[in-house]
């Protein structure tokens, strides 16, 4: 959710010239940021301190950014947050390039072994470097993340240039960022999630979820178990990422919503953009957005508030105004210990409101009636001292930039005691008739556009979370229900004709009578438990050619909102038709994507494999049994033809040897056993067994799989790519690096369904 206006058109200018234009301006657009593309991880290598800095690497016509900012300085030096002595450190901070930093994702074991691989392999090459006589400063791990998941480094796009060891570890973090088990992610929107605290079985609400990266990583913790094949449930606004649950009480919220200026470090348009204007135009959505969710929350529940911004307008003054009309309902968490090593300044009690042209007010009486409309009550600090005192606003985080070298951030972590005092309702009697809701205009979630919500207002009592556009969409949906079709989640019914946009396949759920899943459960022995009311497809007529899964509170969420809500992308893929389905057991392969929700379900067509098979697997087309162990082999030999599981488990006795268990798609052909694995998913299993891949031979559209001098796996593994040994798989396809397999596409908004897979003899 991001704040701001859209213009229809631009004075007097006509439709057409404003959309040439528009075009005209993302074009160039598009031109500045290839020229901007580099190779490196740093945030920037612009000049330091209060110079001029030039925007990227292009030459002319460009004005040059000053960092400096008057207006910005006396503001923040009057509300004092910044402690005494280390006002210059803070601005020197603020005019320095933000470092990079990333974090390693994914499920825990598999993270544990990337984070394994960069310490003792491409960290140790980097401890002894120099280049143009100056040593390479080592990366180093987040003091406060938890498992040194997270790391920072300086390095700069030159520099990674200067040296093959650089360049090694760049790819690295390139390939791993590609495949999803690196992101990069600034250091303080890490912080969040963790103060969520959220496990597996939990509900999340991300209220304001893009880019995303928050939203990422709390998904990444209820899938950190990889044995929890359905963990808790995500709404979200970010589609892209591909678990079963992405998205309705919620046991956890995270709201994330400013106007930036923490961001000065990498957003050094907010240097010369910078007002008070801002932070009081915000105000009042991030106030509103933080009292609906507060009405979401469970009785127990946490809710985590942050910006990116210093400003107590948009902080502490949101916090005190939603507790202040939560009448108790809502504390304060004390989170001081629950981050070791984050620094951070307790939240200020007192705070003065600045317009955009400088003048202050201490206290809403003071405010002129002119200025009622930029200023409002709900900004000043609360008069009452004791009441204030019962706020503990201390309780809230400040992260300031010159402490830890990161950006400015704020956070507060909210835990709802009892149902806000609008909610609350005396209880019904029995065989009482229910009274029909009235529609209400203005609610503590809901108040009058441009104004935050005033606590005194009495109507504020009586509204129940419910506004105009819920009770609308309720009696829409009533009016379309006799139409609706059981199990389709399309898109709802249009009241206009769109001359614009693609049309959308629905989402359908599998009749639970529905012929085509008995042999797929036969085939794969699935258990009693799997849910296959849960499985979905994309088609209403004609074969059925992929098939997800989604978990089922999700499902019910689909089902039930199908005509007040559009579906675009849910669910993970689990299943793809077969190019010669009919000539098997069953019509339907295995899906690498959602192997690992899928295994736990599956009791059939598993075969075990050493690590040394693993990498025949991974670096050779189609390897005959006799390539293979005898082991794996004897568990091959009596399997039909088709789709099967390749599991590899780690040997805990032997801990120099890969540590996480990998599960792979494979195909039993008659004498041969193939994968079905992604480029990035292929290579990134490689590295964490010491192999690599030849930035030579990946060129020339070929994988040529070498064993490391220093590899992450055991030293002395031979590799498995040998002389003589059967092409290895090409680079080219994004998703199966195998000839004559199909792309698996995941589902799009539009266009045709990917081809169907060929299969080996």
């Amino acid at each position: 959710m991001e704040p701001g206006t859209e213009r229809g058109h631009q004075g007097g200018m006509s439709l057409d010239r404003a959309r040439g234009r528009a075009c005209r301006v993302v074009q160039l657009g598009r031109s500045r940021e290839k020229r901007l593309q580099g190779v490196g991880m740093g945030a920037g290598e612009g000049k330091k301190g209060r110079g001029p800095v030039r925007r990227g690497g292009w030459e002319g016509g460009y004005p040059e950014i000053v960092k400096e900012n008057k207006l910005f300085e006396h503001y923040y030096q009057e509300l004092k947050i910044v402690p005494e002595g280390e006002w210059d450190q803070f601005m020197e901070a603020l005019r320095e390039p933000l470092p990079a930093t990333l974090r390693i994702t994914g499920y825990k074991s598999h993270a544990k072994e990337i984070l394994h691989c960069l310490k003792n392999k491409y960290f140790k090459e980097l401890e002894d470097l120099e280049v143009d006589g100056q040593k390479v400063e080592v990366p180093q791990p987040l003091s406060w993340y938890p498992e040194e998941l997270a790391w920072h480094t300086n390095l700069s796009r030159k520099i990674l240039r200067k040296s093959p060891q650089l360049e090694k570890f760049h790819q690295f973090l390139v390939s791993e960022t590609e495949s999803g088990n690196i992101s990069r992610q600034e250091a303080v929107s890490m912080i969040p999630p963790l103060l969520l605290n959220a496990h597996p079985h939990h509900k999340i609400l991300d209220m304001c979820a893009a880019p995303g990266s928050k939203t990422t990583q709390l998904i990444e913790m209820l899938h950190a178990d990889m044995n929890v094949p359905f963990p808790g449930m995500l709404w979200t606004a970010l589609w892209r990422v591909g678990m079963p649950l992405c998205w309705v009480v919620f046991k956890f919220l995270n709201i994330f919503l400013s106007s930036g200026d923490g961001t000065m470090r990498k957003n050094i348009d907010v240097w010369k953009k910078w007002t008070t204007l801002n932070s009081l135009q915000l105000h009042g959505l991030q106030l509103r957005i933080a009292t609906r969710g507060a009405e979401q929350l469970v009785e127990g529940g946490r809710m985590v508030y942050s910006t990116c911004s210093l400003n107590p307008i948009e902080d502490e003054a949101v916090i005190a105004s939603l507790l202040e009309k939560s009448e108790g309902a809502l504390e304060l968490a004390d989170v001081s210990s629950e981050l070791p090593g984050l620094k951070w300044m307790p939240g200020i009690t007192h705070w003065k409101v600045m317009t955009k042209d400088g003048q202050w007010f201490t206290e809403w009486e003071g405010v002129p009636h002119s200025r009622h409309t930029q200023i409002r009550p709900t900004m000043f600090p609360p008069k009452d001292p004791e009441k204030l005192q019962a706020m503990h606003l201390e309780r809230c985080l400040r992260i300031l930039p010159h402490h830890q070298n990161t950006g400015g951030f704020f956070v507060a972590v909210l835990v709802k005691k009892s149902s806000m005092p609008w909610n609350k309702r005396p209880p019904k009697l029995q065989g009482e008739p229910v009274e029909p809701r009235e529609p209400v205009r203005s609610s503590p979630a809901h108040p009058t556009e441009g104004a935050a919500a005033d606590p005194a207002e009495p109507e504020s009592k009586a509204v129940s979370g419910l506004d105009d556009t819920d009770i609308t969409e309720r009696t829409e949906n009533v009016e379309n229900s006799g139409s609706k079709k059981d199990g389709v989640c399309g898109p709802p019914p249009s009241k206009k004709m769109k001359l614009f946009g693609f049309k959308e396949d629905p989402f359908v759920f599998i009749p639970e009578d529905d012929p085509l899943f008995p042999p797929i459960q036969k085939f794969y022995a699935l258990d009693p438990s799997f849910p296959k009311m849960n499985l979905l497809t994309r088609t209403t007529e004609g074969k059925k050619r992929q098939l997800y899964m989604v978990s089922k509170e999700l499902r019910n969420v689909l089902v039930n909102n199908s005509e007040r809500m559009k579906v675009i992308n849910t669910g993970i893929k689990v299943w793809c038709r077969n190019n010669s389905g009919e000539d098997f057991d069953c019509a339907f392969r295995l899906a690498q994507e959602g192997i690992y929700t899928l295994y736990p379900f599956i009791k059939s067509r598993i075969i075990t494999v050493s690590i040394e098979d693993v990498k025949i697997l991974l670096t050779q087309e189609n390897p005959f049994f006799r390539k293979l162990s005898s082991e794996t082999y004897s568990q091959a030999k009596d399997l039909a033809k088709g789709s099967i599981v390749l599991k590899y488990e780690p040997d805990p006795t032997k801990p120099d040897t890969l540590q996480c268990p990998i599960v792979l798609c494979g195909w039993r052909g008659k004498a041969s056993i193939r994968t079905f694995v992604p480029k990035n998913e292929r290579l990134h299993y490689l590295r964490m067994m010491g192999l690599e891949v030849s930035a030579e031979k990946k060129k020339e559209g070929t994988v040529v799989a070498q064993q490391s001098a220093s590899s992450c796996g055991p030293p002395g593994d031979e590799a498995s790519a040998e002389h003589g040994a059967e092409p290895a798989a090409s680079a080219d396809s994004s998703e199966d690096m195998i000839p004559d397999v199909s792309v698996d596409a995941a589902p799009g908004p539009s266009g045709p369904a990917p081809a169907e897979a060929a299969l080996p003899r």
